[in-house]
């Protein structure tokens, strides 16, 4: 008989964690390619070349304050203003081989509370090498702005499903904001 040394998937909590859609005036999101480092967590990111920010919710912190926190944390990025939140809040899974080792090994995945934001700043003001005047690691190496419909299609397959749901529940922020 063979035992399995993997953790039972349905033993395991999901990780809160809060996710940033930050739009310019031209309707296109942030994205930021992750930096390979070791130190970062969640060493699944390190395969997704692209995505949103996010960050996990301190204990006790309000998912507002924390997407803003983990913005400036991230991004240096202060001068946003907030749009929208998702209506629900947003799951995804980790792969099984991922299972027990990402996440500090707690966790199953993510439940996130997504926040569309305008960026009402210019962007000079976007610091992803230095985030915080260099008081937080870089997670990012790069930046740009993008179609808010490309990004399923620029993250690590198993984000894909919550993504699409991030996409459905902003879907009408990039041309409100090109029109305005």
């Amino acid at each position: 008989m063979t035992m399995s040394l993997r953790p039972d998937r349905e033993a395991m909590p999901y990780r809160d964690c809060v996710g940033i859609a930050l739009f310019n005036a031209t309707g296109k999101v942030f994205i930021g390619r992750r930096k390979m480092d070791e130190n970062i967590e969640d060493t699944t990111e390190v395969l997704a070349p692209w995505q949103m920010p996010q960050g996990g919710i301190d204990k006790g912190e309000d998912p507002l304050r924390a997407a803003l926190r983990e913005l400036h944390e991230e991004t240096s990025i202060t001068n946003v203003s907030l749009l929208a939140e998702a209506p629900e809040w947003i799951y995804y899974d980790l792969p099984d081989e991922d299972l027990g080792i990402a996440l500090k090994g707690r966790f199953r995945g993510q439940r996130q509370r997504w926040f569309a934001f305008a960026f009402t700043g210019d962007d000079s003001e976007i610091d992803v090498l230095a985030p915080g005047g260099g008081k937080h690691p870089a997670e990012f190496d790069a930046w740009r702005w993008e179609s808010l419909t490309r990004m399923p299609t620029l993250i690590v397959p198993f984000k894909k499903d919550a993504y699409d749901k991030v996409v459905a529940a902003f879907a009408d922020i990039p041309q409100r904001l090109a029109q305005s």
